[in-house]
């Protein structure tokens, strides 16, 4: 979370990060959701956001502890990428509903359903998003994740 942070703080991509550390965006995309960054990665990053490499390196299994991360914090960008994954989502369906259309035309009524059934599953997604509907126990996510490692977050 701490390479998200930092990353987002600055205002750079996923793309752009990769390519100014010399690392993959795959190994970006792994290290921000969790998985600790191997040494040399780790000295990458600290070489461009400027911190001590230590910031990488964690020796304790949680990260929130070692690197100052609050609950809001997290929460906050949980919330971000839920809405930018929406987006995402709602930018593919209006690109693939353009080009479906246009190759098989309007007067195919499949279409018409496919699209309805995907659209509204694109609506209980934004819903979701933007936090419009809950579900009664948020918390269970968290207590999933507590029991897995066996401790407290």
């Amino acid at each position: 979370m701490i390479v998200r942070k930092l990353r987002l703080h600055k205002g750079w991509s996923q793309d752009h990060l990769a390519e100014i550390t010399g690392l993959s965006v795959r190994t970006i995309q792994r290290i921000e959701r969790g998985q600790n960054p191997s040494l040399e990665s780790s000295k990458a990053l600290a070489a461009v956001f400027e911190v001590d490499i230590s910031t990488f390196i964690t020796e304790e299994p949680t990260m929130t502890e070692s690197t100052n991360i609050d609950h809001a914090e997290i929460a906050a960008m949980q919330y971000a990428k839920r809405v930018k994954e929406f987006y995402e989502g709602l930018i593919a369906y209006v690109v693939l509903a353009i080009v479906f259309f246009s190759l098989m035309g309007f007067g195919e009524p499949v279409l018409y359903w496919v699209f309805l059934g995907v659209g509204a599953g694109l609506v209980v997604q934004g819903l979701l998003a933007f936090e419009v509907i809950r579900f009664p126990n948020q918390d269970w996510e968290k207590k999933l994740i507590e029991k897995k490692l066996g401790h407290k977050l």
